[in-house]
């Protein structure tokens, strides 16, 4: 993993210094205003910071980045308007969170789309996956780059979850998605919409039972304080929107929005390794902190596939159809 790491900042760093000798005079100072919704300890943060280091080097110390983490700068909602009207600069967060922006994002968070995370790697930064990051101008932001943020797993106070049946009764936490929000009342449980800011208090105060997230925004956030059990599920991928706010960037040059692509895609391949690190290291931590682990069967990930798939053709049918024979060709070429 270190070797990865090494051999992606070298690259990285012999880019950029080249495009810094042949363009510093054509940056001009600004501070990029980046929030999000996470602790620093998060491997989201990690890329932040990999993003700031690349691009405060690139314009040769004239464009520096500002991280304002843990949803400093406001909930999902607040922090996509604030993009939309230039007074805050990047974000990046769940594309569940971007549906009301891009309703077809929302192909995105189906579950059981994906058996691994290098597979939904090459739809999404292939013409598919590009084609809806393209969607995002017209709403006024900038669509730039996905990022990682793994398989999702259910979490719950009150007792093991081993089978679909166990989840009936369950209210759960879900994203603010009428696909989480259809798919987990399929499911028998009684689903929750609600702003992942105020997840840990709802979970501490009982006000829900449950939530499904990936293992590291589990552990960085310390809900094993407030949840005993967890169910490996891996029910669905869970992936992250990097957006730059489109009355910003148009005031920015060529070279500028050039070197910014090119930082993003280079934070982007160094956030997914990260991530994917900290997930093995996450999952062990919470076996650590005392969390009681059951992990679904394939049976019974195929039974709880099943058992939502009439949600799931349900929502398919309010997407434009050529749009989802393209999106699930591209699914059925990366996994099979």
């Amino acid at each position: 993993m270190k070797t990865i790491l090494t051999t992606l900042a070298c690259s990285i760093s012999l880019a950029l210094s080249c495009a810094t000798t042949a363009h510093a005079q054509e940056y001009k100072e600004r501070t990029i205003r980046f929030g999000h919704l996470v602790n620093k300890d998060h491997p989201i943060s990690a890329g932040v910071r990999k993003f700031a280091e690349l691009v405060e080097k690139g314009s040769g110390g004239k464009i520096k980045v500002k991280e304002f983490p843990s949803a400093q700068l406001g909930a999902e909602q607040q922090q996509q308007a604030a993009l939309q009207g230039g007074t805050q600069d990047m974000t990046v967060g769940a594309t569940s969170a971007a549906v009301g922006v891009v309703k077809e994002l929302g192909l995105l968070d189906f579950p059981f789309l994906f058996a691994t995370e290098q597979q939904a790697d090459q739809l999404m930064d292939g013409p598919v996956g590009r084609k809806l990051l393209d969607r995002f101008e017209s709403k006024g932001t900038i669509g730039l780059v996905y990022w990682d943020n793994l398989f999702r797993n259910v979490t719950n106070s009150r007792h093991p979850v081993k089978t679909v049946a166990d989840l009936a009764g369950l209210k759960i936490r879900v994203q603010q998605s009428p696909i989480y929000l259809g798919v987990f009342k399929e499911l028998g449980t009684n689903p929750v919409p609600m702003s992942f800011a105020e997840l840990f208090t709802a979970l501490e105060t009982r006000t829900v039972d449950a939530q499904e997230t990936p293992y590291p925004l589990i552990y960085s956030n310390r809900f094993y304080e407030v949840q005993k059990y967890l169910a490996v599920t891996r029910h669905s991928y869970s992936a992250l929107v990097v957006q730059f706010s489109k009355k910003v960037w148009d005031g920015m040059s060529p070279v500028e929005q050039k070197l910014i692509r090119e930082s993003m895609t280079a934070a982007r391949d160094y956030q997914r390794v990260v991530s994917r690190e900290e997930d093995v290291k996450s999952f062990a931590g919470l076996k650590a902190k005392g969390m009681e682990v059951t992990t679904f069967s394939e049976a019974e990930r195929e039974k709880m596939k099943a058992t939502a798939k009439p949600a799931v053709d349900r929502l398919l049918g309010e997407y434009d159809p050529a749009l989802v024979k393209e999106f699930m060709a591209e699914v059925a070429r990366v996994t099979r």
